[in-house]
């Protein structure tokens, strides 16, 4: 590893500490070097604050130093006016001559144009420091800027031998779902909630198992939660709207009395495909990171359609023989990474 990478490491580690608190912008983390030594240190703590490399100029005590140093930072530094004044501006202004940066912003308010001020200014710039590293940090911002639409981890729990339920019916009652997450396991999924922005189930999924799509077992925020529910059949008795959170409907009929402070309502056309009615929602709405739950068809369709970035899948040493079939990966191809949790296996899988 060079010199450069190992600061650009400890940017990345920097940044990493601002994974709860600052979406919808990017995490980012800054360290500044003067003749070999890490005078300085910051990162963007949370959405509307200051960002890296404020962070790290305040956190210097000896301003003059900045004229001989080097600051590195893991992503562009913005060149425009959003809840804070451009970075570029400020490294140009404290008269920082060298600039390491690890990967270009793609958001289209900067986009290289951080990189072209500071190169106007007469700084020496270096762009694509670990930027595989970079990137991945902050996927989902790089796919709600590139593709207009959320980063979407898929995720369900199945038997060994490849079903996710028994076979229930919406009338039945009394009749719960086939649990297969240990305390383990359970807690990673609340730690994967607290790291989304929405939570999507289909219909079925909220009529049989009533869940409350919350991070109860987990710090952080719960996510926004969603729920298709064409034909507008889900009773306001269920745990989603309990006000706790707010729930939004995507539906095609319009109910008066579920519309509240807490539960919205988006009507969508289901004569057409509705996951790109959805895509254009979310993405309308700042919806970076989806998490989707369930239930198998409503997962397969976002397969099918190619609309997933990774899955996280539990199985349990349980064989249901027969009932409600696991939605099928084979089609595409994935990097695969195993953990064991007692006998449960967890597969966390990225498309390739």
């Amino acid at each position: 590893m060079t010199t450069n990478e190992q600061y650009m490491a400890r940017c990345l580690q920097l940044a990493a500490n601002g994974r709860f608190d600052t979406a919808p912008n990017p995490m980012v983390g800054a360290i500044i070097v003067h003749n070999g030594e890490v005078i300085g240190e910051g990162y963007h703590r949370q959405y509307g604050g200051a960002h890296a490399e404020v962070n790290a100029i305040r956190s210097v005590k000896d301003k003059r130093l900045l004229r001989e140093s080097t600051i590195y930072v893991s992503l562009e530094p913005c060149a425009h006016h959003g809840k804070t004044p451009p970075c570029a501006d400020l490294i140009i202004e404290k008269g920082i001559p060298r600039v390491v940066i690890g990967c270009r912003d793609r958001f289209d308010q900067v986009d290289g144009k951080g990189i072209q001020k500071l190169r106007a200014a007469g700084i020496e710039v270096i762009v694509g420091v670990l930027e595989d590293e970079c990137r991945k940090l902050n996927n989902a911002f790089f796919t709600f800027h590139t593709e207009k639409r959320p980063y979407i981890i898929l995720k369900w729990a199945q038997s060994s031998d490849g079903y996710i339920d028994t076979l229930r019916d919406s009338l039945q009652t009394g009749i719960e779902a086939v649990r297969f997450s240990t305390d383990e396991t359970s807690m990673r999924v609340h730690r994967l909630r607290s790291m989304s922005d929405a939570i999507l189930v289909g219909r079925r999924t909220a009529m049989l198992d009533n869940p409350s799509l919350t991070t109860r077992i987990w710090p952080g925020k719960s996510p926004l939660r969603l729920v298709i529910d064409r034909r507008g059949e889900l009773k306001d008795t269920l745990r989603l709207f309990d006000r706790t959170t707010k729930t939004v409907l995507f539906t095609e009929v319009f109910r008066d009395f579920m519309e509240s402070e807490m539960t919205e309502q988006a009507v969508l056309d289901f004569e057409y495909d509705i996951l790109p009615q959805i895509m254009q929602w979310l993405h309308a709405h700042n919806i970076q990171r989806l998490l989707v739950e369930g239930g198998a068809n409503t997962l397969q369709r976002f397969i099918d359609a190619h609309l997933w970035d990774e899955a996280f899948v539990e199985t349990a040493p349980i064989n249901l023989n027969g009932g409600v079939e696991a939605p099928c990966l084979s089609n595409h191809r994935t990097e695969e990474r195993f953990t064991c949790f007692g006998h449960s296996i967890s597969h966390f899988l990225h498309i390739k």
